[in-house]
């Protein structure tokens, strides 16, 4: 009985009279304060508090983006009921692929079905990604993280997939599980995560994304790194940084609204730009 007595909205009027109130009241609402203050936002269930991100995420650089986020919570709820509802019907509708893919990949090459490949995703946490097999297996694991124009590691059937993105359509299992969303930046390899600026690191509050303005800009990316020597040195320090400013802009205006004109600038660069 006293139990629900305690926990009861009359808790400051019974027990103000027995000097108990600030004891009890004023320790919880110092808290409360404290975590305003730090904009650790405890109430939220979208953003967790400044204090739980990662470490290395705990920068300066990364502070605007993150309070930024935090004042969009019903945009950050809704992306999420929107990843839900959009996934889970495009796998309805296009469960087909699915059984499909499977077949003409396993006939065109050897190996499996699904390119599993260790990616980065909202806070730093590591997933295997799925997308469906555009190499050649024994490639598959190459020293190269990028892809280049006319890449021999890439199958026939790979490269009809590729161009119209029909190997992201894997992507729909990650974005069921929460490891990924439809826009937002795209997942990177641990390798390349590890040479982001402490401002890059912001890009980590959001799931990482099937789509974003920076893939749609470098589309092309594959034919830009065909004649450098080094691919991986040309990714690294001129194209990721470039990259990079489309996503932090994105993620500096980021709104479901905003996302929607990604998601239909996507579907255009695919099918109506080539």
């Amino acid at each position: 009985m006293f139990r629900d007595i305690q926990s009861s909205r009359y808790l400051r009027m019974l027990v103000s009279g027995f000097g108990v109130c600030d004891a009890v009241v004023r320790p919880e609402r110092e808290r409360y304060i404290e975590a305003r203050k730090h904009n650790d936002r405890p109430e939220s269930d979208t953003m967790p508090p400044w204090h739980e991100l990662p470490q290395d995420m705990q920068d300066e650089a990364v502070r605007p983006y993150y309070e930024y986020l935090v004042s969009r919570e019903r945009d950050l709820r809704m992306k999420r009921l929107l990843d839900l509802v959009g996934a889970g019907t495009l796998i309805v509708l296009l469960g087909w692929l699915f059984v499909i893919l499977p077949v003409v990949i396993k006939l065109d090459s050897p190996g499996p079905i699904f390119f599993r490949q260790v990616r980065v995703t909202q806070f730093g946490k590591e997933f295997q990604i799925h997308k469906f097999r555009t190499m050649f297996d024994r490639q598959s694991a190459s020293a190269f993280q990028v892809t280049v124009n006319d890449d021999p590691r890439i199958t026939r059937v790979g490269s009809l997939m590729r161009r119209y993105r029909i190997d992201e359509i894997g992507q729909l299992i990650d974005i069921m599980q929460g490891n990924m969303t439809f826009v937002g930046t795209r997942p990177e390899v641990p390798e390349y995560v590890r040479e982001y600026t402490p401002e890059m690191k912001a890009t980590l509050l959001l799931p990482a994304g099937v789509t974003s303005t920076a893939s749609i800009v470098f589309r092309d990316e594959a034919q830009l790194l065909t004649s450098v020597d080094d691919v991986r040195r040309t990714y690294i320090d001129k194209i990721l940084p470039a990259k990079m400013r489309y996503n932090l802009d994105d993620i500096r205006n980021f709104s479901v609204a905003r996302d929607m004109r990604i998601v239909v600038e996507t579907i255009r660069a695919v099918f109506w730009s080539r």
